[in-house]
């Protein structure tokens, strides 16, 4: 039995108890007629940790008070700003340090690993992808195909849904691996899919793509603050992600990239930048681009300091909470709310995540069983009440209790604001 109750006492009685609850502290909680926001949208854009503030005014301080000179002699040089961010962010998605960079955004950083790891031939020319893609991915992976000279139509394979609530089971991926692995020349997948809140099977998926002679990536959009990742593990060639969902480093935030260390002093093709010349080198400024070694070695211009020091201060967050403790937060937060709605809501709402923890991560999509119409208007209703959820078409609201400041109480909280929605309906 997992010993929930769905009244406050036993909601307050478990936020009292949770060892993480002084990091709520650490967020600007947006109000709504004088109480706090129920926010449950932490998978589309997460709360402004209260440190961010100090953490830009130092550089605005700096620049202001040193001007160029704060690359080399402020409180954090900038000369190795992006530097700072590593280590946290390694522990965060289970890398080594060398094998992560915080640079670009996540659709430029797709292009760029792309550049070096679909490679096709006219043997293996395509890409293998989910249908329904986020629309990021499925634009990138179009443009590519035709930017080689191949045709999305016969090269761009996508998996269609096999399970319910438009879920995709690991016996589909590993059929279409081996019907069309032969010529598929990069496997591209999600570690969540993004409407239907499902976790992909990261180290079987390398595994099959590999014994397939396929290069591996994922997009980690939804999956990075999220999930318990061991990136250099799955021996996956790359990964990317954003920061401004579960890392919380505000909007079009500094995303991030992986590159697995066996390519770290490889001779791979790729689009070069002074920033990702070789550091002891750089400013001699010569004509031959030599690559820093790593995930380095794929950055193009100088770090935007302003926009990585929320990513800083954000981390720092997650370095003290620790991922392990998030974790088990998250599925225990997570299953409450499953609980509550299978309980008390399933009259009205369809989960579509799976059930089993080991397939989610903190995100619940839900469909109202009334019908798309019925769905926006809880949605709406939500909104108007302070729930903040978010709203994926055709029919989805996506709710994410995120552990490091949502509570117990918050999931009974939208349970109960949308049982007064459906009495408002009767």
């Amino acid at each position: 039995m997992n010993g929930f109750e769905a009244t406050r006492a036993w909601a307050d009685a478990q936020d009292a108890a949770d060892p993480l609850r002084r990091f709520r502290d650490e967020f600007h909680i947006p109000p709504h007629h004088g109480a706090d926001t129920l926010y449950f949208c932490g998978n589309s854009l997460g709360l402004q940790p209260k440190g961010v503030r100090a953490a830009i005014e130092a550089e605005l301080h700096d620049w202001s008070e040193l001007a160029v000179e704060a690359h080399f002699r402020g409180r954090s040089p900038w000369m190795h700003y992006h530097e700072y961010v590593r280590d946290a962010m390694a522990e965060v998605v289970g890398a080594k340090p060398l094998e992560v960079v915080a640079m670009n955004t996540l659709g430029v950083n797709l292009h760029l690993m792309m550049v070096s790891f679909y490679r096709p031939t006219k043997g293996r020319p395509a890409i293998l992808m989910e249908a329904g893609a986020f629309p990021t991915d499925r634009y990138a992976l179009e443009s590519q195909v035709r930017f080689h000279g191949f045709d999305p139509a016969t090269d761009l394979i996508e998996l269609q849904p096999d399970g319910p609530g438009g879920t995709l089971s690991m016996d589909a991926i590993e059929a279409a691996i081996a019907e069309h692995g032969s010529r598929v020349a990069l496997i591209l997948l999600p570690g969540i899919q993004y409407r239907t809140g499902q976790v992909f099977d990261l180290n079987r998926i390398v595994e099959l793509g590999h014994a397939a002679g396929c290069m591996v990536g994922f997009d980690l959009a939804h999956a990075a603050g999220n999930l318990p990742l061991t990136l250099h593990d799955t021996g996956a060639d790359f990964a990317v992600w954003c920061t401004y969902k579960y890392l919380n480093a505000g909007p079009g935030a500094v995303a991030g990239a992986f590159v697995h260390e066996r390519h770290a002093q490889a001779d791979v093709p790729r689009f070069a930048g002074w920033w990702g010349h070789d550091k002891s080198t750089r400013f001699q400024m010569g004509p031959q681009f030599v690559p820093t070694p790593g995930a380095d070695g794929w950055q193009l211009s100088n770090p935007p300091i302003l926009a990585l020091a929320p990513l800083r201060a954000s981390l720092d967050v997650f370095t003290r909470a620790g991922m392990p403790r998030l974790v088990e937060k998250s599925r225990r937060l997570t299953a409450y709310l499953d609980w509550l709605i299978r309980t008390r809501l399933d009259d009205t709402l369809d989960i579509v995540t799976p059930n089993d923890p080991a397939q989610r991560g903190a995100q619940l999509s839900v469909r109202v069983r009334a019908g798309r119409d019925a769905g926006r208007a809880l949605f709406t209703y939500l909104e108007q009440n302070g729930v903040i959820g978010d709203w994926r078409e055709p029919d989805v609201i996506r709710l994410s209790p995120t552990p490091l400041y949502n509570r117990y109480a918050d999931c009974l909280g939208a349970v109960e604001a949308i049982e007064a929605w459906r009495a408002s309906q009767a």
